[in-house]
């Protein structure tokens, strides 16, 4: 069975600034979207931010092993609805790809519970991605390093949680580095924060990219049955136990009681 993935995009660059619209005629969504459907195993559609609901309607997200999320200028236009949703579906096994400036994404920051900010300059300096874990999942088929040679930087200290993985690191021409590929889990669901994308630079268009975006969605995929019951808190009652007990003590709620949330 295929990889089910949308690649999701603000699309308002593409259609406001001449310079973005001549690397993207057609939105770095789509560009991205030919990338992953290199790989056979990978169904791509694509979502825009002016669609309805932003093309994620709960029964697309229901259909979605992967999303991809590129965002830079409309992150408040993000309805908390679609957020919600996201972090939902995440949290029971949708894959989560975010990418360049899709960390002050309302998504992101809320996954990550942090304020995920950084330090950047729009120079069109030269970035050098080291793999720094070359047995990684997401890191095969790519060089000892991924050299761009025109990208905005960005620079730590990235207010992120530790990592599970730390995939890439960058180097930037102005001396600044960058942990540019970062491994998360929530709940049942994979995340893989990836730096490189400014939306000025040719960068989707760069074959090494493509490897990575590709291996990424293969990594973040999960194919066991979505868990749908893991934000639930539900009461156990006592007669429900594995093992015979009695009630001893106080409770603050009747039996069967939901409880406080």
């Amino acid at each position: 069975m295929p990889i089910r993935t949308v690649v999701w995009n603000e699309f308002l660059h593409e259609r406001e600034n001449e310079a973005v619209r001549s690397i993207y005629p057609e939105g770095i969504h789509r560009t991205i979207a030919e990338a992953l459907a290199e790989d056979p195993a990978i169904e791509v559609g694509t979502a825009t931010l002016e669609e309805p609901e932003h093309g994620l309607s709960q029964a697309r997200l229901d259909r979605t092993d992967v999303l991809v999320w590129w965002g830079h200028k409309a992150h408040g236009r993000v309805s908390d609805e679609i957020v919600d949703r996201v972090q939902q579906r995440v949290n029971e096994g949708m894959g989560l790809l975010v990418l360049h400036s899709g960390h002050f994404s309302k998504v992101f920051k809320r996954l990550m519970g942090t304020p995920c900010s950084l330090r950047w300059r729009e120079a069109g300096e030269r970035e050098r991605l080291w793999v720094i874990n070359p047995s990684h999942p997401i890191a095969q088929g790519v060089d000892r390093a991924i050299e761009l040679p025109h990208s905005e930087m960005y620079g730590e200290p990235f207010l992120v949680p530790e990592p599970l993985e730390t995939v890439f690191v960058s180097w930037f021409e102005g001396g600044e580095v960058f942990r540019s590929g970062l491994t998360y889990q929530r709940g049942a669901g994979r995340i893989f924060y990836f730096e490189p994308g400014h939306e000025t630079y040719p960068i989707y268009h760069d074959a090494a990219i493509r490897t990575v975006l590709r291996n990424a969605v293969r990594w973040a995929h999960n194919p066991a049955a979505p868990w749908k019951g893991v934000a639930e808190a539900p009461n156990v009652p006592v007669e429900e136990a594995r093992e015979r007990i009695v009630k001893k003590g106080l409770s603050l709620h009747e039996a069967g009681e939901e409880g406080f949330r």
